[in-house]
């Protein structure tokens, strides 16, 4: 089995990984994602866990956020950080928006477009989400994959609450001016 860690890296131009660097400082930085360290073997003494964009919403919809967090806390090293983009949709709940923009990269041939669904429950308290992904074919695009879940619309203070449940410190939220990433990305910091 391999080890999560050995082979990590912070991948360059990821606003979470910059982020990340920014607080720790200069230098070489473990970084695995949240997924990993709730897997087997678990990871210890990481310098940053990583929280992609819908991953949250997703875990306190399964119920397995304050777990998912707690383990998080546990693979850092004191003074390591979780770093996390989160949507904040809880405006959004009373007016049920269908989907967001269409996200592009890539130029020419090299193109894709990932366009998200949302079909929001009747309380306006959870959505379920479908990614698909498209790529220019030939002669026309075709869908490479799609994804569904289902998320629970966290407020704000709801992060907060969560991160500091699970022992963190220094809980702070950026903006995306702040930090770069299209949605609020939360720093929070593992305790000595």
């Amino acid at each position: 089995m391999t080890d999560p860690v050995a082979d990590v890296v912070p991948v360059p131009d990821d606003p979470l990984s910059e982020v990340a660097a920014a607080v720790l400082g200069a230098g070489e930085h473990q970084v695995v994602d949240l997924l990993d360290v709730v897997g087997e073997p678990a990871p210890s003494g990481v310098d940053v866990v990583r929280a992609g964009d819908d991953l949250l919403p997703r875990l306190a919809h399964e119920n397995a956020l304050s777990r998912a967090l707690a383990l998080a806390r546990r693979a850092l090293r004191p003074g390591g950080l979780l770093v996390a983009a989160v949507p904040e949709l809880d405006r959004l709940g009373r007016l049920r928006p269908t989907a967001p923009p269409p996200r592009v990269s890539g130029r020419g041939p090299g193109r894709q477009v990932t366009v998200q669904l949302w079909d929001w429950a009747a309380d306006g308290e959870s959505y379920a989400l479908e990614v698909v992904r498209l790529v220019r074919g030939e002669t026309s695009w075709e869908v490479v994959n799609t994804v569904a879940t289902r998320h629970r619309v966290l407020t704000a203070e709801q992060i907060s609450d969560e991160l500091t449940g699970a022992g963190f410190g220094a809980v702070q939220r950026l903006s995306p001016a702040e930090c770069g990433h299209p949605l609020p990305v939360w720093v929070a910091v593992a305790p000595a």
